[in-house]
């Protein structure tokens, strides 16, 4: 499918790996709908990038609903959907007191990066079903999305249980999903991204940032979030990925902590 002239939405657009690609389908022509809980910054973002921005929690049904109301209204039906919103968590199963991690930290998390993953996609898609198919090769079909997960979804580490179950979902679900919606001709696939130089992890002392770089086999680097909107967006534009989930990742095996 080619960007140019698409209408798109990114979930969790407002910083980090979302903003990354919000920008990177701008740059391809995309008229890209910024969507993120944090409006103000997701203001500024669409205003960077010709854009709109629509406050949206992807876990509240009626929330989804008006963003996509709203951007479908300033741009048209979207046929590119980038998932990316999600939150992180690290917590003992049993903590230094002794007692077991409350469930309700572990339902939080599966709650916005599952289930809030799959409210917008399921609403999307739905959406996307109705459009006409698009003009070209045999096989263009309606649209495509993305999800991401994380490669804690292959080899979480100590205290990720919540976090490595969420993404481990995604991936569960990228397959299925993609022979569900192939009827619809909507792709599906997942990138499952290592260690990248979000704003969150750049936060940390340079030596623990460091260190971090040191573990990834090549290049010893962190990931560049332009490197994972490219990725996202080659998805968009090759036809015949479709139901795969892609680690990005340098090479790198998480360590158990």
């Amino acid at each position: 499918m080619k960007i140019q002239a698409q209408a798109a939405l990114v979930t969790g657009g407002a910083s980090g790996l979302g903003e990354a690609t919000a920008r990177e389908l701008a740059r391809l022509g995309a008229k890209v709908a910024v969507l993120d809980r944090n409006l103000e910054r997701a203001q500024q973002v669409a205003a960077e990038i010709g854009g709109t921005a629509h406050a949206c929690d992807i876990t509240d049904t009626a929330s989804v609903e008006a963003a996509l109301d709203a951007a479908a209204a300033a741009h048209g039906p979207a046929r590119i959907l980038m998932n990316v919103a999600g939150i992180g968590s690290a917590k003992r199963i049993v903590g230094k007191d002794g007692q077991a991690a409350p469930l309700e930290d572990f339902a939080k998390v599966i709650h916005v990066n599952l289930i809030g993953t799959y409210n917008i996609s399921r609403l999307f898609a739905a959406r996307c079903a109705r459009l006409d198919p698009l003009d070209g090769q045999d096989g263009e079909g309606r649209g495509v999305m993305v999800f991401t997960a994380s490669v804690a979804a292959f080899d979480g580490q100590v205290g990720q249980q919540a976090y490595s179950a969420s993404k481990g979902g995604l991936v569960g679900m990228t397959l299925p999903m993609a022979r569900d919606l192939a009827q619809h001709g909507i792709r599906v696939c997942t990138v499952a991204p290592g260690i990248f130089a979000t704003p969150l992890l750049l936060e940390l002392p340079e030596p623990v940032q460091s260190s971090l770089a040191a573990a990834i086999p090549f290049p010893p680097r962190l990931g560049k979030p332009s490197e994972f909107a490219e990725l996202a967006c080659h998805i968009v534009t090759n036809g015949h990925l479709n139901g795969e989930v892609i680690r990005l990742d340098g090479a790198l095996r998480m360590a158990p902590r």
